[in-house]
């Protein structure tokens, strides 16, 4: 394949990832890593580093994607600062931990960790499973220690945290709107500590493909950003005309089959 063709399939992924997120609410991530995988095999990778290439490069384009919904969600005063801030610390520590583990498994491994945590999102997804309120925010050790676990697992599965986040929040009592909002803003350090954990992780490995940055594939990564923000509005309004119960149920199944495809492969 040339890189032009390469490249106009990220554009796509971008698009496609980009509406899906503002569908449904989820981050981009969870859809770019899979498709990655299967497009760096398409274009003949090492098997023992495509997935921790689509991890590394789905990280890198949170960083430029969740600016934009931090921003928006500033806007509406969404963002519960004074719980972002504890947590912050323990994301970056945790994602850069995170990025670390993910560099120790074999390419086969993360294919089943990631493969594994596809299901169980499709499975909560499909049932609509959601923790109902708990408890109360925890003090700043226990919320620097939430924030080091949803990093530490967010830099392996190459996702923004949200998937994560909300849950954790809104069992925490921390009212939806916020949840999201919160998590939204969690996403950037995440995004950057993984992304940078991956670089540093993959700087030296002898099978990387050109035009590679460790484990970040740059036209990935420039062909995601490039149509991901614009069409996450466009999933966003397309949220509000269409019965989002049967697409996030249909969205849910194809979760399952991708996670399946992983598993089985």
């Amino acid at each position: 394949m040339s890189l032009l063709s390469v490249f106009s399939i990220y554009l796509l992924l971008g698009a496609f990832a980009g509406t899906l997120a503002g569908l449904f609410g989820i981050g981009g991530g969870l859809i770019i890593v899979p498709v990655l995988i299967f497009s760096f095999g398409l274009q003949g990778f090492s098997p023992e580093i495509a997935a921790h290439m689509a991890v590394g490069t789905s990280l890198a384009t949170i960083v430029f994607t969740s600016m934009s919904s931090i921003r928006t969600h500033h806007i509406h005063g969404a963002i519960r600062w004074d719980v972002f801030r504890p947590m912050a610390l323990g994301i970056v520590v945790g994602a850069v931990t995170g990025a670390w583990t993910a560099a120790l498994l074999s390419g086969a491994a993360l294919e089943l960790i990631i493969g594994l945590f596809v299901i169980l999102v499709g499975i909560k997804m499909l049932f609509d499973v959601n923790p109902s309120p708990g408890r109360d925010i925890p003090g700043k050790p226990g919320l620097g220690a939430a924030g080091a676990g949803i990093g530490w697992a967010s830099a392996i599965f190459g996702i923004g945290g949200g998937t994560l986040t909300v849950p954790y929040l809104s069992w925490c009592n921390v009212r939806m709107q916020q949840a999201v909002g919160t998590s939204a803003a969690c996403g950037l350090p995440i995004a950057v500590a993984g992304a940078l954990g991956n670089a540093w992780t993959g700087w030296q490995e002898p099978v990387l493909p050109e035009y590679s940055l460790g484990f970040i594939y740059v036209p990935a990564l420039i062909g995601i950003i490039l149509t991901s923000v614009m069409f996450a509005r466009v999933g966003a309004n397309l949220a509000h005309r269409l019965n989002a119960k049967v697409l996030k149920r249909v969205f849910a199944i194809l979760l399952l089959l991708v996670g399946l495809r992983f598993l089985l492969s």
